[in-house]
């Protein structure tokens, strides 16, 4: 832990050991990829739930991800187990579940947090990274901690000999003491060294959660009339060229993945501490560039694929149609990819949730850009 900052290193955190406990291959492997693809390097896994506290035992992970319903043994049983084993009570459970109602359950069994299914990469990432920060500072200080208290209790012991030794002597020791206070003190405030206490979490109250995700549900709903307002604009286009409304979920979907990795990126950067200040526009201009690459590699496929069924249509416009799928999919993926990028970043600047809010902004930006290129470019080049 680096003393004069009072947080875990982005290398220790990505470093820390990690066990995937799930009786479905497919889930394990799915939380692998999202593990090692942000960057962990000792991520272990199980599909047998019997074998946890074996495992634990011999290489004290500092992060489990329990999935809950299992057979033979469950989620619960392993986390009774795994008290035995942890003497100050602190389980490094992170539960998986689909069922709501088991939530409360697990908490109170010891689990610290949960990750609700169907797995979201930005959520699931986020909440790994919090408590294996929380984890190893808890760690960090109570090794510490002995430390100190053994030191102190030295000094204590040879107090006659302190005082008659020089300021400077005595001057060292007061140092010593405050420094032992000072980390027992933030020892037990771990939310506040994390900066965690103005998001939303496990025990916040159901009207105060209510008031953090509201107001972005009704920012969705205007969001939503505006992308359906593009397609009115352009309604006679459509009524002219039908074969568009086969494109219009291509576009969407493939800029809106693009939008998703730049955000999925971005977030981890965040959440990780490795966006250093003023790095912010060389982000930006990374994750547009990167659109416009893939734009133009995904685009020349869409557009073969236009130019084949326009043609097996017999539309004269076929080659026109291809060149507006084009240049429509670069300009969305380069919109998208920036777009992926810019939003959590505004969002953190204001105070918001990047977590909750940034999916609203950005597909609602993937949509316009993508629909609204694609047909104003028919309107105006197709005739």
């Amino acid at each position: 832990m680096n003393k004069d900052e009072g947080v875990a290193n982005s290398s220790d955190i990505l470093s820390a050991r990690i066990l995937i406990v799930d009786d479905l291959q497919a889930n394990v492997r799915l939380l692998e990829r999202m593990l090692h693809g942000a960057g962990y390097v000792s991520v272990a896994s199980t599909m047998d739930p019997g074998e946890v506290c074996a495992l634990h035992r011999r290489n004290r992970y500092d992060l489990i991800l329990l999935d809950l319903q299992m057979p033979g043994t469950d989620g619960f049983q392993v986390m009774e187990g795994l008290k035995d084993l942890e003497p100050d009570g602190y389980l490094p459970v992170l539960v998986i579940t689909a069922q709501p109602d088991k939530k409360l359950r697990a908490l109170r069994a010891g689990a610290k947090d949960f990750v609700s299914k169907p797995l979201d990469l930005a959520e699931v990432l986020a909440r790994v990274h919090n408590m294996l920060e929380v984890r190893l500072l808890h760690a960090e200080a109570k090794n510490y901690s002995k430390v100190l208290e053994r030191t102190v209790q030295e000094v204590e012991t040879s107090r006659d000999l302190i005082r008659r030794q020089n300021i400077e002597v005595k001057r060292l020791y007061d140092e010593l003491v405050a420094e032992h206070q000072r980390l027992i003190e933030s020892s037990a405030q771990p939310g506040a060294m994390v900066g965690v206490e103005k998001d939303e979490r496990l025990a916040t109250p159901w009207f105060r959660s209510l008031r953090l995700r509201h107001p972005w549900l009704q920012l969705n709903l205007i969001t939503a009339f505006i992308a359906a307002g593009v397609i009115g604009l352009f309604q006679e286009t459509i009524d002219r060229l039908l074969i568009l409304t086969m494109f219009l979920p291509v576009l969407a979907g493939q800029s809106g993945n693009t939008g998703s990795q730049a955000l999925a990126v971005t977030l981890r950067g965040v959440f990780l501490g490795e966006l250093e200040l003023g790095k912010e526009k060389a982000l930006v201009v990374k994750e547009a560039m990167l659109g416009l690459l893939n734009g133009t590699l995904v685009g020349m496929v869409a557009a073969i694929c236009m130019y084949v069924v326009a043609s097996v249509k017999h539309l004269p416009s076929a080659l026109m149609l291809s060149v507006v799928v084009f240049i429509a999919m670069i300009g969305s993926c380069i919109i998208s990819g920036a777009f992926g990028a810019v939003v959590p970043l505004i969002l953190r600047k204001l105070g918001a949730d990047p977590v909750i809010a940034s999916s609203i902004l950005l597909t609602t930006a993937t949509n316009v850009a993508s629909m609204g290129l694609l047909l104003g470019l028919a309107a105006v080049l197709v005739h």
